[in-house]
């Protein structure tokens, strides 16, 4: 009977008072209706809801679906802070208080070892939680755009400009939400922005089209460092010297704060930026960050960890888990800047850094050699056919390894030779505790999970990052 009512279930088929049973991944919500689970969007219900449901797709083995009428609202809630939570893409979790936040990490990371991985776990470490959980990013881009996302408040209203800068309604390429206040960044970075936007509209520059691919204006970043320098990239369709200069020359008069301020000409159908060449309009040529007694630059393209004071604790777990000792060469794969490569290499014989993008090798050299650190090598090239076995003959094999890929985690390849490292520690450090998992259970018969510390680097977000530190097994050999 109820196999047979499935699969009479149809979209736009109301659901009557269901409630929502926990969080899954991605921060969706999920309930279970006749054995059937229910995925709905985070930002929209909360754990403990009684709510209407309308399906909205079906699945052989799930369903999704949408809030159409609430019935009883859970305890948990909590009023958001932010006018535009459940219009805008980020901050999804507002509703929820953070202490409940950091438990539902918790458990996310735990079910995906789990579940994926198949994997015997030692107790999970209680995650490091964010402080403060506001105004934490040092980086925020925002899109220029002619096409707004207009709210029911303001639909029904004639007084609201159809240009916007702000950020993209989820799921569409070509809405923008205009965004007054965020949360994400402090100040001056509101005044950046509400500054570029207010002049492109009294000065009537053109917003970008991303349908018709017309328009001048198109995206601005917005950079900052704990040493308090700010950095502004601004991005255009074309050069128009006329029209760029007196706007950079206002936005540098209004904000006196801004250090760096660079543009970048983007004549491309999309908005990927990072093989284009920025061009300093005045100020430094980059920022620093500071990290104990040390110093990184941060230079346009540069990447570096959005939370800088999170990074920092992230890094300090990773040293701790690492056990470096003085005579250990340590191989960090994905290194990037070589942030935790330099963070590291005072504790090592030697630290090799391993980097698909020769930019930032380029910025990983320049970081150890203003920091006085002599006992780094990086190479550029991509991971699986880098790491070879021949490499690691070529340049010793490590007896620690520290590996940050990014959120698909490591090609087959890349587990299969580090597996043949031979060394005797693995501190495996991700963004996504999904392919973590599954990276973690080819490494299983040769390496024990000694310990797990998740650590929250976006409040408000369902993202986690998980510091795993592996052994090998007795009596196995590369």
């Amino acid at each position: 009977m109820i196999i047979s009512y499935l699969r009479k279930m149809k979209k736009g088929q109301i659901l009557e008072e269901v409630e929502i049973q926990g969080i899954a991944a991605e921060g969706k919500c999920l309930t279970r209706y006749q054995d059937r689970v229910i995925f709905v969007p985070g930002n929209q219900v909360a754990p403990g809801d009684i709510v209407d449901l309308r399906i909205v797709k079906k699945r052989k083995s799930y369903l999704e679906a949408l809030p159409t009428r609430y019935h009883r609202l859970s305890e948990l809630r909590q009023s958001p802070f932010c006018d535009h939570f459940g219009t805008c893409g980020g901050c999804k979790w507002q509703h929820l208080p953070y202490s409940q936040q950091l438990l539902f990490k918790q458990q996310q990371v735990e079910d995906q070892l789990k579940r994926i991985g198949h994997l015997a776990l030692p107790p999970i470490l209680p995650i490091e939680g964010a402080d403060p959980t506001q105004y934490y990013r040092n980086k925020l881009e925002f899109t220029f755009s002619n096409r707004r996302w207009y709210t029911n408040l303001e639909r029904d209203q004639d007084d609201f400009p159809p240009d916007a800068l702000g950020f993209h309604i989820p799921g569409r390429f070509d809405k923008i939400l205009d965004i007054e206040h965020c949360y994400l960044q402090a100040d001056p970075s509101n005044k950046i922005r509400l500054v570029l936007r207010d002049y492109a509209r009294k000065h009537q520059l053109s917003f970008y089209d991303a349908k018709e691919q017309i328009g001048y204006l198109r995206n601005v970043v917005i950079r900052s460092s704990n040493q308090d320098h700010w950095m502004v990239i601004m991005l255009v369709k074309e050069d128009l010297p006329q029209v760029l200069e007196p706007l950079l020359e206002h936005l540098q008069k209004e904000v006196p704060e801004i250090t760096s301020l660079y543009y970048i000409i983007n004549p491309k159908r999309n908005d990927s930026y990072q093989d284009l060449a920025p061009v300093l309009f005045s100020g430094e040529a980059f920022m620093e960050e500071a990290m104990e007694d040390l110093r990184f630059r941060v230079g346009p393209l540069s990447f570096f960890q959005t939370n800088s004071t999170q990074a920092l604790r992230l890094y300090q777990i990773t040293r701790e888990f690492a056990d470096i000792q003085s005579s250990d060469r340590v191989y960090d794969l994905y290194t990037g800047t070589g942030t935790i490569a330099n963070f590291v290499a005072r504790h090592a014989q030697e630290v090799i850094g391993l980097e698909y993008v020769e930019a930032a090798v380029a910025d990983a050299r320049t970081n150890s050699l203003i920091n006085g650190i002599e006992n780094t090598r990086f190479f550029a090239g991509d991971m699986k056919d880098l790491l070879k076995t021949t490499f690691l003959e070529a340049q010793g094999f490590p007896q620690v390894v520290i590996c940050d890929p990014p959120r698909a985690g490591m090609h087959a390849d890349v587990v299969h030779t580090l597996a043949q490292t031979g060394a005797r520690r693995i501190v495996y450090v991700s963004c996504n505790p999904a392919t973590q998992a599954r990276d973690l259970a080819l490494l299983d018969e040769l390496y024990q999970i000694e310990a797990i510390q998740p650590v929250d680097m976006f409040p408000h977000t369902h993202h986690v990052e998980n510091v795993v530190k592996l052994l090998r097994r007795p009596d196995t050999k590369a």
